[in-house]
């Protein structure tokens, strides 16, 4: 068996690491930078720029950052569709839009290659951990294929349904995390307006009923002025995008969700799009002038981006 895995990025990286040292199959990886070949190289896989090089690999791993690169690394001039047979297999790790699965899905049936969309959730420790969650979508005998493969790199491997309910399942667990973290940006400055103590605020947050996943993610990071241990605003901008198409498509109202994109984009607008979801406590810092910050941790130190 030969694996094949694009996408060397912050989640990319660790899976790659995980399939193949768990694997016991040869692994070729590519990537648009050459950062981490070496490391692969050291362990024994192959490591090269050109995508066409990994297509006669059994079974290819894609994790990528947007719907576009995905749609031109497959589809694209020379993409990788062109060069793939029947007897492979195609598993996508990264998050698009449920429209371009449909298509891309589509396009290898027409050519007899099955192809699972197959989205994470989990941030880049459980990556590293081989912790993360898997939601797949296709048909179920390939799914039962390529499971042993996904408990690689994740501990929870769930199949959704059809082409396409992969990327849907993400997108719904996407949904509701922005919603927390719009509501933790705008009610904790009000905290500070109000004259409440931020480190008090937050002890209570954490374990009362205003606790999420979010809260307890973002509030001690907050509380220090770190807002880089999260994926970038800017490239996770994607997931409103998908929600307010489909809402559009489909007739479906979501006003919550539309309040959280409008705080979501004013983030962005005010030059926030390199902070993790936490940012959007920025955008009404600045507005009522207060900084929801620790009174007692020390200044933060700056942080390494991946």
């Amino acid at each position: 068996m030969k694996i094949g895995f694009v996408g060397l990025g912050q989640m990319g990286r660790p899976i790659a690491h995980n399939l193949l040292s768990k694997s016991g199959d040869d692994v070729v990886v590519s990537s648009r930078g050459n950062k981490w070949f070496d490391e692969f190289r050291d362990r024994g896989a192959t490591a090269t720029h050109r995508v066409v090089e990994v297509a006669d690999a059994d079974l290819v791993f894609l994790c990528l950052p947007s719907t576009a690169v995905v749609m031109s690394v497959l589809l694209g001039d020379d993409g990788l569709a062109g060069h793939l047979r029947p007897d492979q297999t195609v598993v996508d790790l990264s998050t698009i839009a449920y429209g371009a699965t449909i298509e891309i899905n589509a396009a290898l049936a027409a050519k007899g290659v099955p192809y699972i969309d197959a989205p994470i959730s989990g941030m880049e420790v459980r990556a590293i951990e081989a912790t993360l969650t898997v939601m797949c979508g296709g048909d179920r005998g390939v799914f039962d294929r390529v499971r042993p493969y996904l408990d690689h790199i994740g501990s929870k491997i769930l199949y959704m349904g059809p082409s396409g309910s992969g990327q849907l399942t993400k997108l719904i667990n996407q949904l509701l995390f922005d919603i927390n973290s719009a509501a933790l940006g705008e009610i904790l400055p009000m905290a500070v307006k109000m004259g409440l103590d931020p480190d008090l605020v937050g002890e209570v947050v954490n374990s009362g009923t205003g606790r999420s996943y979010a809260s307890e993610f973002f509030i001690p990071r907050i509380l220090r002025g770190e807002f880089g241990d999260g994926y970038p605003m800017s490239h996770a901008y994607k997931d409103l995008v998908s929600a307010a198409e489909l809402g559009a498509n489909h007739g479906i109202p979501m006003p919550v969700l539309a309040a959280a994109t409008a705080t979501y984009q004013t983030a962005l607008l005010r030059g926030h799009g390199d902070k993790d979801k936490g940012g959007m406590v920025r955008v009404f810092e600045e507005l009522l002038d207060v900084a929801y910050r620790s009174t007692s941790a020390p200044p933060p130190h700056t942080r390494s981006q991946t």
